[in-house]
């Protein structure tokens, strides 16, 4: 929290015993009021001197704060659920997780969030001022339960989804980690040949005279352009690297590769299925949590990870908006598929829209599950092909001219 001060504080827990510490507030009063929330009579608090030398924290821009992780969140959301529901109060709870929680970042911002709200700002409220770590889904979340009394509840809900996400997102990392290390050690055994290894051939077959074959010499000349090839390629790749990580959210850039994703031979029925289960589990959710329709579609779109998506259940919001139904638009946008807006269709009349979509969240999720198994199925073997086409084809190159070394010495 801005201005907020590192305080040394001397007091007695509820067995008596005399404890120290510190607390960063915003004023001694703020202090007061936390160790009370934690079970601590104060006897004396003083404003703690700076660390100096080896104890004084150090933070390198760039570095120091990393982005919370899904899992944190999910966690946290988890941790509070249990605790309020079991009676603790929100200060109380805030006050745990800020002292608790292993990310230091997601430590800072809930230290900040418990500030917020000791000074009377509501728990949503607070939460907001940090939509760059939480996610909106989360916010409004908090904000609905918050309004109907049933806060536990809606965390509770935020920590399911958010597992949820954490395994789908899990499932496809562990499906792709094989196929990215094959095709990364590839690379680096074809750039380690082309630089150390065809250069001492080369020289080998150069003082034997005679012409090379065609394979050797292609690999020959590659290997003569990969010293300048190397660093243009590092060059471009951190430049590239740097231009993604400022534009990859941008609208420009989604518009135009969001819609292609979508359109790629299998990757593309794996990626509408992921969307479309997140989709699901988070319009049940917030349907659940008692999100008005309207916002829920709004933010559940932003939070599908594709364009396609978002700019479709923009187009149902407005539909909605005068007064359709929900399954209607969505047939009508040609991006889900029929069994979902079927689906939904039975949800909204028979009033079990909520129960309908998790249905539709659960089939997707193992269908995305299954789509990766076949799809990591399918690509080891390929990629195995591929590296031996590939270093095999080399090391063939490589050799071929030893056949021509007894003509060449006679």
């Amino acid at each position: 929290m801005a201005g907020a001060v590192a305080y040394a504080y001397k007091g007695r827990d509820t067995a008596g015993k005399v404890v120290k510490g510190k607390v960063d507030a915003s004023s001694e009063g703020a202090v007061i009021t936390r160790l009370r929330t934690m079970g601590v009579q104060p006897i004396s608090i003083s404003e703690a001197a700076a660390g100096t030398g080896l104890q004084r924290e150090v933070s390198i821009p760039g570095l120091g704060d990393k982005a919370v992780k899904m899992k944190d969140i999910a966690v946290m959301s988890r941790q509070m659920a249990t605790m309020i529901g079991s009676g603790l109060s929100l200060l109380r709870t805030l006050t745990i997780l800020a002292d608790q929680v292993e990310s230091k970042r997601l430590a800072k911002i809930m230290g900040e969030v418990r500030d917020d709200v000791e000074t009377g700002v509501s728990f949503s409220d607070a939460v907001g001022k940090h939509d760059k770590d939480f996610p909106p889904l989360m916010i409004n979340m908090i904000k609905a339960g918050e309004v109907g009394g049933f806060l536990d509840k809606a965390l509770e809900s935020t920590a399911e989804n958010f597992e949820k996400e954490v395994a789908l997102r899990g499932t496809i990392k562990s499906a792709m980690t094989y196929p990215v290390v094959v095709l990364v050690m590839s690379l680096v055994a074809v750039v380690v040949m082309l630089l150390f290894i065809v250069p001492i051939f080369q020289d080998m077959f150069t003082n034997l005279g005679g012409k090379l074959p065609l394979p050797t010499m292609m690999l020959v000349y590659a290997s003569q352009a990969m010293p300048y090839v190397v660093p243009v390629a590092l060059v471009l790749g951190i430049v590239f690297s740097i231009w993604w990580r400022t534009n990859k959210n941008s609208v420009k850039v989604r518009s135009r590769l969001d819609p292609l994703k979508l359109k790629l031979p299998v990757f593309g029925v794996l990626l509408r299925k992921i969307a479309i289960a997140r989709f699901a589990r988070n319009f049940s959710n917030m349907i659940g949590a008692g999100v008005p329709i309207l916002t829920a579609l709004r933010i559940v779109g932003e939070v599908s990870g594709n364009y396609v998506l978002e700019e479709a259940l923009v187009e149902v919001a407005e539909s909605v908006r005068q007064g359709e139904s929900i399954a209607a638009p969505l047939t009508a946008s040609g991006v889900f598929p029929s069994m979902v807006t079927q689906m939904i269709a039975v949800g909204e009349d028979s009033g079990s829209l909520q129960t309908m979509l998790e249905k539709v969240a659960d089939f997707y999720d193992q269908e995305v599950k299954s789509t990766t198994e076949s799809l990591t199925a399918l690509i080891e073997p390929l990629l195995i092909a591929f590296l031996g086409v590939v270093v095999g084809g080399m090391i063939v190159a490589l050799y071929l001219p030893i056949f021509q070394i007894t003509s060449l010495i006679k």
